[in-house]
């Protein structure tokens, strides 16, 4: 008998969130626990009281079509205050530093290529009631971090192990 798949983990991130950065850590430590049986997908939650949050989301998915996503988010994440201050040419910056085709991140942020994909994300995640970051949603379930991360490691993996118990 083999065992039932892991749910895919959504992880709903916004990347001028200090608690996303902080969600960072619960999801190193998931991919530590379940390597690659665990599908870890970033979701785009930009929020309005964040000047650069809808830009970031734009050059993380160009980053993710360019196969260095988790790695892009997790440097912008890391550097918060940076992207405060230089928006649009830090996130090119970034792109460039950890290797990607920068020319082609900034001009993602022109040609807005990826704002359907952002803008649907977003409209996703307000059908389902997320409204704010981090928020987690796995198994069918939504559990928000925005108010406190506290326990949510734990709640995902109490999640997982009931999915595959039921094998589901």
């Amino acid at each position: 008998m083999t065992e039932a798949p892991l749910p895919r983990l959504e992880l709903w991130c916004e990347l001028q969130c200090p608690d996303c950065r902080t969600a960072l850590d619960d999801v190193r430590a998931l991919r530590a626990q379940y390597g690659d049986s665990l599908t870890v997908e970033l979701r785009h939650f930009p929020l309005e009281k964040h000047k650069h949050a809808y830009q970031a989301a734009e050059a993380a998915q160009e980053a993710f079509d360019q196969g260095r996503g988790w790695e892009y988010v997790e440097a912008v994440l890391g550097r918060i205050a940076e992207l405060e201050r230089g928006g649009a040419k830090f996130l090119v910056a970034v792109a460039e530093e950890i290797g990607l085709d920068a020319d082609e991140v900034d001009l993602a942020l022109i040609d807005g290529r990826h704002m359907l994909l952002v803008d649907a994300d977003q409209a996703e995640g307000k059908a389902i009631g997320v409204s704010g970051t981090p928020t987690y949603v796995i198994a069918g379930r939504r559990l928000d971090g925005g108010k406190s991360q506290d326990g949510l490691r734990a709640q995902i993996v109490e999640l997982i192990e009931q999915h595959r118990a039921a094998g589901q």
